[in-house]
């Protein structure tokens, strides 16, 4: 992976983390979320056009497969996710979800992709595991009551986060979807599932209007913004680098939450995420 790749996946884990700072800080939600996605249709649709005008990607049946398939698990993880937000703290859920992702995207890459892992890599899951018994507080922290709920939410994120780096790499290194078209893609298919939970409980969505339409907006052109550049890194490099390297965010996330958000136990989840971070390097140096 070159120098300029490395950068753009910096930046795309610095806008990753920012978003969901601005989740997290907005409450979420599904009125929410209907709400930061109408404005990323907007938003994104004239680049949209664009690229079917300029490129005229050749879209058959298994891209269009592949296509649903991603906008499913796109919107089943922000559902969790915004589950997990509202019960757990950022610096919680975020880096668990972050971290167990591409340790699990990893080990599918080997079994789908047939990508090489290696010694480097297995010391990096081990890392990344131990960085999780700190995040949670330990084995004590695990008993305490209503403890083990954020930490399960923040787990189910990171599988489907891994379900769906696997879906996108063969859709835009493999059929050659453009990843802003895949992206968008994503978008459309999200406002239109949740567009009647949205007619429903309209005033919902008129009241993070009026509460939140900073944070949607950030929210709705920042969470695609990130993904665009990772899949764009993602169309040549391997994904099992992709994924690990983007994981800097945790670091970036876990420091949001503590500071900007004033979430407890802020030290100890720092010191767990120079830890993940470490192993997520290792991962992406094996």
């Amino acid at each position: 992976m070159n120098t300029a790749a490395f950068c753009v996946l910096l930046l795309s884990a610095f806008i990753h983390a920012s978003w969901n700072y601005l989740s997290k800080k907005a409450g979420g939600g599904i009125a929410f979320i209907w709400l930061f996605t109408a404005i990323a249709a907007v938003f994104y649709c004239p680049l949209a056009i664009g690229v079917i005008l300029y490129e005229k990607p050749d879209i058959g049946l298994w891209e269009i497969i592949l296509i649903i398939a991603s906008i499913l698990v796109h919107l089943g993880c922000f559902l969790v996710l915004q589950k997990g937000y509202k019960i757990g703290d950022l610096s919680l859920v975020y880096p668990i979800a972050r971290g167990t992702g591409p340790l699990l995207t990893c080990i599918l890459a080997v079994i789908i992709f047939h990508e090489k892992l290696t010694l480097f890599t297995f010391i990096g899951i081990l890392l990344i595991m131990a960085s999780i018994l700190f995040f949670t507080g330990g084995m004590k922290k695990l008993k305490e009551e209503g403890a083990l709920i954020p930490i399960l939410y923040g787990l189910a994120v990171g599988a489907i986060i891994a379900a769906y780096t696997i879906l996108d790499k063969a859709a835009v290194s493999h059929f050659l979807i453009p990843p802003l078209l895949l992206d968008y893609c994503n978008t459309i298919g999200r406002l239109i599932i949740l567009t009647p939970f949205a007619v429903k409980n309209w005033n919902d969505v008129r009241a993070e209007w009026n509460n939140h339409r900073l944070e949607a907006a950030g929210v709705g052109i920042f969470n695609s913004l990130a993904y665009i550049l990772a899949l764009g890194v993602m169309v040549f490099a391997p994904v099992s680098h992709v994924a690990p390297i983007r994981e800097i965010s945790i670091l970036i996330g876990t420091i949001m939450g503590s500071v900007l958000l004033s979430e407890g136990f802020g030290r100890v989840r720092v010191i767990a995420a120079f830890l993940m971070v470490l192993g997520v390097i290792s991962v992406a140096a094996g």
